[in-house]
């Protein structure tokens, strides 16, 4: 305690200094009181240190814990004196009664003595206040109580242990299957890393072909749109116009030339005019015909 009220600041060597009056009296004598007796019993004087609320505060606090441990320890020192006294009151008794029964330690043999001793170690370790056979057989069962529960303790701590053993076991072996795998990995990814390059490469080229594509695909929209095409234009509609084309032109074609045989008609003209007219009006009507049928086939859905 003084050791550490050595440690406070301004300590000299003549006494308590400072305006007490702006301090609790009770509490600052009471710490006045208690330092000249710790520093009077180690045989030195109270060093001098300055007064303030936090080294009043602090004192009062470190006096008022050191009184309370101090009563403590006499309270506990005068109750172990008492036990001390019984016990040698006790132990006066004890040697009166073997020295009348003639059971004196100086009256036993060198193996009674050792005996003695024994069954006192035996009573100490066992925690018995007497030497009669049932209180060695309750601890002794006690003991026995104590050494089951530590041996179930203890299996089932190895049981733990194995079960911990093997679980880190199979996660280290978990462990070099992963590392493996990762390393075959890593060489797999190193080998196709040139492939997955062409194949990004070959992916952009491909983007911008699309792009190109539907640029062109875009252009031939508009230029169809400006040649007047349409959804009913398809090819199965062109085909039949080319088959009504080719039927109409083999209907034609003796007409045609018939019309032109005319050209060696006799010199009447009346009766060759006659005749031309006859032809013309059969190549209107053939043309009419024509252009219903065109008009029908483009009119008619594409299945």
């Amino acid at each position: 305690m003084a050791g550490l009220l050595m440690t406070q600041p301004g300590i000299g060597a003549g006494g308590v200094n400072g305006n007490e009056g702006v301090f609790d009296a009770a509490h600052v004598a009471e710490v006045k009181t208690w330092l000249k007796s710790v520093f009077e019993a180690v045989g030195r004087e109270v060093p001098e240190f300055e007064l303030t609320p936090q080294s009043v505060t602090h004192l009062h606090s470190i006096c008022a814990k050191s009184q309370k441990r101090t009563q403590a320890a006499t309270i506990v020192a005068a109750d172990l004196r008492q036990k001390a006294s019984e016990f040698r009151t006790e132990a006066a008794r004890v040697r009166e009664v073997l020295d009348c029964a003639g059971l004196s330690q100086e009256n036993l043999s060198q193996g009674g003595v050792a005996a003695a001793h024994t069954l006192a170690t035996v009573a100490q370790l066992l925690d018995i206040n007497n030497m009669e056979t049932s209180s060695f057989l309750l601890a002794m069962a006690e003991l026995s109580l104590k050494r089951a529960d530590v041996e179930e303790k203890r299996s089932k701590a190895q049981k733990e242990s194995k079960m911990l053993l093997d679980n880190t076991r199979k996660a280290i072996a978990r462990l070099t299957y992963l590392k493996r795998t990762l390393t075959q990995l890593e060489e797999e990814a190193a080998v196709r890393e040139g492939p997955m390059m062409q194949w990004q490469t070959n992916l952009k080229m491909m983007a911008s072909k699309e792009r190109q594509y539907l640029q062109q695909l875009a252009n031939f929209k508009a230029v169809l749109s400006r040649l007047g095409y349409t959804s009913e234009i398809s090819h199965g509609v062109l085909m039949q116009m080319v088959e009504i084309r080719k039927e109409l032109e083999r209907k034609t074609k003796p007409i045609m030339d018939t019309l032109r045989s005319y050209q060696d008609l006799p010199p009447d003209k009346t009766l060759a005019e006659l005749a031309i007219e006859e032809k013309r009006k059969e190549y209107e009507e053939a043309e009419k015909y024509l252009e219903e049928a065109l008009h029908s086939a483009l009119n008619t859905p594409n299945d």
